[in-house]
């Protein structure tokens, strides 16, 4: 199978063909189409600079925030755009009403840079961050949800989850685990930075308090979108992490959660408002069907590497990421030399990750990859190891 998954849509994306691109799920890629679409926005401000961002702007970023929240399922007031995951969430961490001895309930498959911040939330207040440890493999929905409620205590005030981990290419049942916390008074922040455009997701179904998203990564939007619902009830908590013009506006809005985050300082917008003409495009060409044949390419990648290098996956299909998978590798103390200096053997782009005192290398798959591709790996790690 050297042909693409779709060889059309393939051939839209900008990739070096220099290059076997196995890890879409770091940065994503963008197709021209909508990169086009970046371009014609960025024209547009550097026509007449003061209008568009002094006036037109926020008209231009609510028809995204209406196309964004038609396609996640929740209303367009409750969402706000950042250039990433990290610094929405950086936003919830800093705006919640901890105090000493209050515990932050999480898992030890979070993103490094999540942990980092919460590190730093621990050493400010005197909270406790506590990553439950997750049985792999896991075996069943329940099984997960038994061993991370075990962590659960009176003192206990969020619970901080990713939906799809990015280390570990694993899906968390997210939807029982906010059921739980709103049975109990805990409050819940969702990181899915890999799952809009990866796997479906409604967020009104859902109900958290607070979700993350990226729409660089599988929704293939240009670099530097991504999304922070807020809970009606909490979005006057919400501060800014850049106070500007929209704290204590002299002509505020109807939502002080926009006011508050839609401007900080200025800032060329013009990845935000392509949102539209990427959803057209994921529309256009079917990418559930799209997604579903990754999926199955994906699982058999997931068979050939193991048969063939003798590694340990992370986890079975039914809890593996989608596009995603993690194997458990044996290199030296510095995964990310090793990777630089796979990538320059053998011009193969696939991240090793140093992870709880282990090594994994993870595959993305994406409409652009084959089994070729894959073959190409194995014979690389096979001469590298």
């Amino acid at each position: 199978m050297k042909e693409q998954i779709d060889k059309n849509i393939a051939s839209c994306f900008m990739l070096d063909p220099d290059v076997t691109y196995l890890n879409h799920g770091s940065f994503g890629a963008c197709p021209e189409p909508i990169f086009n679409s970046l371009i014609k926005w960025q024209k547009k401000l550097e026509r007449e600079p003061v209008k568009h961002l002094a006036f037109d702007v926020y008209d231009y970023l609510e028809e995204s925030r209406s196309a964004l929240g038609a396609y996640v399922n929740c209303d367009k007031e409750d969402l706000a755009f950042f250039p990433n995951p990290s610094t929405a969430l950086n936003t919830v961490l800093r705006s919640l009403p901890l105090k000493e001895g209050d515990e932050v309930l999480s898992t030890d498959h979070e993103y490094g840079a999540m942990d980092r911040a919460w590190s730093f939330l621990s050493k400010k207040k005197g909270i406790r961050y506590i990553k439950q440890k997750v049985n792999l493999p896991i075996k069943s929905k329940e099984s997960f949800i038994n061993d991370f409620i075990k962590g659960v205590s009176e003192k206990t005030k969020v619970i901080f989850l990713s939906q799809i981990t990015s280390s570990t290419a694993l899906v968390f049942p997210v939807q029982e685990i906010c059921d739980f916390a709103r049975e109990n008074n805990i409050i819940t922040i969702i990181d899915g930075a890999h799952v809009p455009g990866q796997i479906k997701l409604d967020i009104k179904k859902m109900n958290p308090d607070f979700y993350s998203g990226a729409c660089h990564k599988w929704m293939c939007s240009p670099k530097g979108v991504a999304f922070l619902y807020v809970n009606k009830k909490f979005q006057n908590t919400i501060e800014p992490l850049v106070i500007s013009w929209g704290y204590e506006a002299e002509k505020p809005s109807k939502s002080q959660f926009l006011d508050y985050l839609q401007w900080q300082g200025t800032n060329d917008m013009s990845a935000y408002l392509t949102i539209p003409e990427a959803i057209k495009f994921l529309k256009k060409n079917k990418w559930d069907a799209v997604s579903d044949k990754c999926q199955s390419l994906n699982h058999w990648a997931k068979e050939e590497i193991i048969k063939e290098l003798g590694v340990k996956e992370v986890s079975s299909n039914a809890f593996t990421a989608k596009q995603m998978s993690s194997f458990f590798l044996k290199l030296s103390d510095d995964p990310v030399k090793d990777q630089l200096e796979f990538y320059r053997k053998y011009k193969i782009q696939v991240p090793f990750i140093s992870w709880n005192n282990q090594t994994l290398f993870r595959i993305s798959i994406q409409v652009y990859n084959t089994k070729q591709d894959i073959y190409k790996l194995i014979q690389a790690l096979k001469a590298y190891l």
